[in-house]
């Protein structure tokens, strides 16, 4: 992570760039914040309040020790440095985030340290390392200021009377936020605190009784991220202003050494630097190791725990939007440097700012992904908190050691097993897995006073109960312990180590264990070799971090071990990429998922979408044409290191856990460099100075000579040398410029090859007028037009080629896995544009809140004209399925009621979700949103100016991109929500030439479908309606409501009746049934008769079904039939054998062949997909060109059907006669001489015919003849039976001597083709073979 910042080349190798003092002005004096003054104007804004009241006269409510002063940059020295131009207002935010703070003799005045971090416009980074202590004011202008400002707030108050409401209103959501000072710093005494609020009294400030204290920083910038060496350099330089004797030289001397004659360590070396005391020592990884990262990863983990920060892990991999959350600087600093430093070898690419000013809240309001940390308030409480959006948030509350996740994202692959590993790692290093007791990060310098350690004397505890409770509390944030009961725990205990570290994580108060530990170790303050108790401390957080990451490193070395096989790398050379790199395909995400092992597939499918993943590729890419990006160096090392030992074959993919191996030897690394110094720098020494300057006054920083401090020394050593290296590297660059292409068009390219997200990952800090901010919200706009308009483009490119594949062109490359990812991040995004620009939050899910705002206006303006008499029309969708069935109502209400009434569904981010998948499925969702977004009174209501949602031209652009989705058929919402219980219409159709439409009997219907069954239900006689086509011809048919579980896609229907009455034959047409949530219609053809002694005597059958294609809105008015002509010719089947059969002309044998070949194929076909995208067989198997029907046909070729007078025969007939034939020579021994294995197929043969015949369903010959041919497939009997079938005598009386059936070479080409599906596991629907016992 940090070591973008590194390989720029161009910095030189200075440790420090800056030392800066920021602080008041007492020439200007105190000034309000101008910043915090600008937040509570957009603040009121936001919340519909009057802003400019809200500017004037609120601040006088807040006691003014409490309230926003400016802070300024004093002094920073060198006044520039050409590689890392000076930013005054981002230093000065980010060292005082909170401007200045006052405080008098009676509240707390510890120092405090926090890091910050300032990413530039091209990713390179620069850190700062603040140190802030108290310093007394001694202007007389700014105490009688502080006087004047106190007599004003309490007189404000007298006449406010405290108690009433007004002043409740300021302390309003994020108010309490952008609250100057927040009281954490300041534990003051509970009488002050009352007090100050309450104005008058003893805790106020009067200038001629109390001692008034401000704010002071100092801090370093630096190009690495070395934060243990800047902490202890600036805690030395504040021990030598307060210190009673003066430091042994003038502090510029220090000063000017660590910024001009400290270097940075060269990559695996260490280095060693004075303070003003006592050496500082710091260490910097090799060129193989993983790159430098010094926040100590141990204090994340203590904060929130293992299986929390590997859940926050998983979030960031996702590009979730992460808000961190604490009372604590530096604690949101170590957190997100420890959760991005662990994302190695991948990136964050979007907006980071882990200390996020007050005055730049209204960035919580962007529609990107985002890593930011918000300070938080004591006492405020988590409920208070209002942000824009929480569809996708990880809010992670790091003082109270919880985290909130979003809704159902995938688990990290592995996740048990992998907490296993590093809690061992954490148990070994004495941390309690659990979490949630860390050492306070903010109280600084090692040489605090003891009473910051936060502990409850005269709580008596045994020892055993005090490592118990160490142990077991994962949520406590400062146990309390007595030092004795330690004591005495640690002399009984063999782990003394361990607990120690335990016990001072844990903030137990343990001020005799140090005696107690010289005393062991005999060794007084030193450590082992000599090193002090701090520095023993440091390598230990050091081992424990590197160990940490390698335990991560090691998941993503293992995870993507292939990756390099899946790289596409199609361009010739840098430009040509660069120039197409929009449209191309950089990563074959198919076939690296088909690689994986199945539990993995749920995180990597979403994984490999995300931004940081494409940059990688892209990174991979160009390394053929550049030096490899560092990260991706180190991590192919380490992939190559593990295929030398680890010879294995990529096929052979397996979940199993691999631990990390390289623990020990990391560390070892680290304590080599610490233990053996390489490199030490020049000491501090006299500068040349005017006599009488640095002079010294305690306790207060002197005014440093800025002439001795902005220049550095000219003869030094190596400061000439990189300046050479520097001139020959810019040499080599332009003449590279010159060969490539014009650098700014490359990085022009650059910046839009990496896409969105990337021009704003870090806000500028300085310019915050209005119009900056609507500028920042134009460009939120475009990204997300963009977006939408990839991600569009990707589901149609995915869906698409999967049809054609299905319709035999090129290779499948979407699974349904994959299909689901996209529409989640489809989700994803919708929820992002509408939580943009809202003017007030209510709920979760913006999108869900719209509607409901939608809904109750709607539900008012129906209510309103069912009470005026002025008939209403309601859309409908023309009635798709022709006849019978009545349209569908299209509306928004409608489809929200559906997903209201799922009780499934418990929040409204899946509320949300769930309408999306529904609109989808429907093809709706364009004409849903444009619906929503028609009424533009509410539009105006919710959203201020600049939301996307009021940029007219991009939300037209934005719907006309979602309709194009409605190309494709998505299934999006009956395949995710299985359980619920959805409401089906089946319409039976009788054919209405015949005048016997009408039946006496009792039908009955039983839906299947992929999920499952209704269940047979009978249909009351009375229900016959009567529908008019296009010409008012009346037709009758049966309809009929049920609800059940969801069947998910129909296959097939059962229809029978009881044969009752006197007119209980029955010609049915076809049957249709619609889902009447999805309005998904299937029709089942029949056009047989059910009724004995008609047709073939069948009282029921199983139809199969096909999803109606609505027809195109303007010919299904005329209810025609024909398929419309837009439709691609494959997508009708080259030959349908029945349909041929039906017209009268009876097919050649060529085509009977060719059609049983194509009905083999197409279920082998089935069984080469992925199993949760296979569909039905019992199409494939019954269907329109099926295997049934095939074979039928080859039965039929040269059958003697028709005879004169007599009734029709079917094949069925045939095949009771053989199987009479076989038995009655069975029993007169003929078939003793066959051989055993044919005798024992004759058997089979006659156990299948007779237990088909004695089933009690009277499924007539041609169902008998199809349940004859599924129970052969599926028990592979069918090639055995066709020989019994050839060689029995009956086939000379039945079939003509031409007949298929009498050709051997034709029947043995059959067989094996039959012989083919043997390798598949066929099931049948229970709906087939319901009844049959065999």
């Amino acid at each position: 992570m940090s070591g973008s910042s590194v390989g720029s080349g161009a910095a030189p190798c200075r440790f420090a760039h800056y030392f800066v003092i920021c602080g008041i002005d007492t020439e200007t004096g105190l000034e309000p914040d101008e910043l915090a003054a600008l937040y509570q104007w957009l603040e009121a804004d936001r919340q519909g309040r009057d802003p400019d009241a809200a500017t004037t006269g609120e601040n006088f409510e807040q006691s003014p020790l409490k309230r926003t002063f400016k802070s300024k940059v004093l002094a920073h020295y060198p006044e520039n440095v050409e590689w890392n131009p000076f930013d005054q207002d981002a230093v000065n935010m980010l060292c005082m985030p909170k401007g200045l703070s006052f405080r008098t003799q009676a509240d707390q005045r510890e120092p405090q340290f926090h890091s910050f971090i300032i990413t530039k416009e091209d990713g390179s980074r620069t850190y700062g390392f603040v140190h802030t202590f108290y310093e007394e004011v001694t202007s007389p202008q700014i105490c009688s200021a502080m006087q004047t400002l106190y007599q004003m707030h309490n007189a404000e108050h007298a006449s406010a009377n405290p108690p009433s409401s007004s002043s409740s209103s300021s302390s309003s959501s994020m108010d309490s936020l952008a609250s100057s000072l927040d009281e954490a710093d300041s534990p003051t005494s509970s009488s002050s605190s009352s007090s100050s609020r309450g104005g008058g009294g003893g805790g106020g400030y009067d200038a001629s009784r109390d001692t008034l204290y401000v704010s002071k920083a100092l801090c370093l910038i630096t190009p690495m991220p070395f934060m243990h060496a800047c902490r202890r350099f600036l805690s030395q330089l504040h021990r030598a202003v307060t210190a009673a004797t003066a430091p042994p030289l003038p502090l510029e001397s220090y000063v000017h050494n660590i910024l001009y004659e400290v270097p940075l360590p060269p990559p695996g070396r260490s280095l060693k630097f004075h303070g003003v005391y006592e050496p500082v020592v710091c260490q910097r990884p090799g060129l193989s190791e993983l790159p430098l990262a010094d926040f100590p990863l141990g204090d994340a983990f203590s904060l929130l725990g293992v299986e929390n920060l590997v859940q926050l892990f998983t979030c960031t991999l996702l590009e979730m939007q992460i808000l961190l959350y604490s009372q604590d600087y530096q604690r949101l600093m170590t957190v997100a440097e420890g959760i991005t430093t662990l994302l190695f070898p991948f990136q964050w690419q979007h907006v980071y700012v882990p200390i996020l000013p007050a005055s730049l809240l209204h960035f919580l309001d962007a529609p990107v992904p985002y890593l930011m940390g918000l300070q938080s308030k004591e006492g405020t409480d988590r409920s208070k908190l209002e942000l824009p959006q929480e569809a996708n948030l990880c809010f992670v509350d790091i003082d109270n050691h919880c985290i909130e996740l979003p809704e159902d994202f995938p688990q990290f692959p592995n996740k048990t097993e992998f907490i296993q590993e590093l809690s061992e790692v954490l148990l070994s290093f004495g941390l309690s897995p659990k979490g949630g007791a860390p050492p306070r990060t903010g109280t600084p310098a090692p040489r605090s006073n003891p009473g910051s350690t936060p502990s409850t004397p005269g709580r008596e505890r045994k020892a055993a109960a005090a490592l118990r409770e160490l142990e077991d509390d994962g949520r406590n944030g400062n146990l309390a312990g007595d030092e004795l009961a330690v004591l005495e725990l640690l002399q009984g205990n063999a782990t003394l180590e361990r607990l120690q570290a335990l016990a001072k994580r844990t903030g137990v108060t343990v001020a005799r264990v140090d005696a107690l530990r010289a005393g062991v170790k005999g060794q007084g303050t030193e450590g082992q070799g000599g090193r002090t108790a701090a520095e023993e401390e440091e390598l230990r957080n050091a081992k424990l971090s590197v160990q940490l990451r390698e335990v991560f490193a090691s998941r993503f070395t293992t995870m993507f071990a292939d990756y390099e096989a899946f790289v596409i790398q199609s361009s010739p050379d840098l430009e040509s990429w660069l120039t197409n790199r929009e449209q191309m395909h950089n990563f074959d995400k198919a076939s690296f998922l088909s690689d994986q092992p199945e539990p993995y597939l749920p995180f990597l499918s979403h994984f490999i979408e995300t931004q940081m993943f494409a940059t990688f590729v892209d990174n991979k890419i160009m390394s053929q044409w550049e030096e490899k990006e560092t990260l991706l160096r180190v991590f192919d090392g380490r992939i190559d290191k593990a295929r030398l030992y680890n010879v294995r074959a990529p096929s052979l993919r397996s979940s199993n856990y691999q631990r990390c191996t390289i623990l020990k030897e990391s560390a070892q690394a680290i304590e080599q460099r610490l233990m053996k110094i390489d490199h030490t720098a020049i000491h501090p020494h006299l500068l040349d100075m005017k006599i009488g300057q640095g002079k010294y006054e305690q306790g207060f920083f002197p005014k440093l000579q800025a002439d001795v401090l902005n220049a550095g020394p000219t003869n030094n050593k190596w400061s000439h040398r990189t300046a050479t290296t520097q001139r020959r590297k810019d040499r080599h660059r332009q003449q590279t410029e010159h060969l490539n292409l014009d650098n700014d068009l490359k990085e022009k390219y650059m910046q839009e090859a990496r896409s969105l997200g990337k021009n704003l990952r870090q806000p500028k800090l300085s310019d915050l007028s209005p119009a900056v901010i609507a500028q920042t919200n134009w460009k939120f706009v475009e990204g997300l037009l963009k977006e939408c308009r990839m991600k569009t483009k990707r589901m149609l490119v995915e869906k698409m080629g999967r049809e054609a594949v299905e319709l035999g062109h090129g290779e499948a490359n979407i699974t349904g896995l994959e299909e689901n990812t996209l529409i989640a991040s489809l989700c994803d995004l919708l929820e992002r544009i509408w939580s943009h620009g809202l003017q007030v939050k209510q709920g979760k899910s913006a999108l869900w809140s719209h509607l409901l705002h939608y809904q109750a206006r709607e539900e008012k303006l129906e209510q309103q004209q069912a009470e005026s008499p002025v008939p209403h029309v309601a859309e409908r969708r023309k009635s798709e399925s022709a006849i019978g069935m009545p349209s569908l109502r299209v509306s928004v209400i409608q489809d929200m009621r559906h997903i209201q009434s799922m009780s499934e569904i418990k929040t409204e981010v899946g509320r949300a979700r769930a309408w999306i998948r529904l609109s989808l499925e429907k093809k709706l969702l364009s004409q849903h949103l444009k619906q929503l977004l028609s009424r533009q009174a509410l539009t105006k209501k919710l959203y201020k100016r600049y939301a996307f949602l009021r940029c007219e031209e991009e939300k037209e652009q934005f719907l006309f991109h979602l309709l194009s989705l409605n190309a494709v058929d998505y299934f999006c919402f009956t395949s995710v929500f299985t359980t619920i219980m959805i409401p089906y219409r089946a319409v039976i159709i009788p054919i209405k030439k015949l005048s016997n439409a009408m039946t006496t009997s009792n039908p009955w219907v039983c839906v299947s479908g992929e999920l499952g069954d209704s269940g047979v239900m009978q249909i009351p006689k009375n229900v016959l309606e009567m529908t008019f086509d296009s010409a008012f011809r009346p037709h009758t048919h049966i309809s009929a409501m049920f609800k059940c579980q969801n069947l998910g896609k129909l296959t097939t229907v059962q229809l029978g009746h009881d044969n009752a009455g006197l007119l209980a034959k029955w010609l049915v047409d076809c049957v249709m049934v619609r889902n009447e949530i999805t309005g998904h219609t299937y029709k089942f053809p029949c056009g047989r008769w059910l009724g004995k002694g008609v047709d073939d005597g069948s009282l029921e059958r199983v139809l199969i079904g096909e999803l109606v294609v609505p027809s195109g809105e303007e010919d299904s008015g005329r209810g025609c039939r024909t398929p419309p002509l837009q439709r691609s010719p494959s997508q009708t089947r080259r030959i349908s054998i029945t349909s041929l059969s039906g017209r009268g002309c009876k097919p050649t044998s060529a085509q009977i062949q060719e059609a049983i070949g194509e009905a083999v194929n197409n279920i082998i076909k089935h069984f080469h997909k992925p199993e949760k995208e296979r569909g039905s067989l019992t199409i494939l198997l019954c269907g329109e060109s099926g295997l049934v029907g095939a074979l039928e046909q080859f039965f039929h070729h040269g059958f003697k059907s028709a005879r004169l007078f007599q009734k029709t025969v079917f094949v069925w007939d045939f095949v009771e006669k053989a199987v009479a034939y076989m038995e009655s020579a069975d029993q007169m021994g003929d078939l003793q001489e066959t051989a055993e294995p044919l005798g024992m197929t004759c058997q089979s043969l006659c156990r299948y015919v007779n237990a088909i015949n004695s089933t009690p369903r009277s499924i007539g010959k041609d169902g008998k003849f199809q349940l004859l041919v599924c129970l052969g497939a599926r028990d592979r009997l069918l090639p055995q039976w066709l020989p019994l079938l050839v060689e029995c005598p009956v086939i000379l009386r039945m079939y003509e001597d031409s007949a298929l059936l009498r050709d051997r070479s034709t029947v043995n080409a059959l067989i094996s083709v039959l012989q083919t599906l043997h390798d598949f596991p066929i099931t049948l629907e229970s709906s087939l073979v319901k009844g049959v016992d065999l």
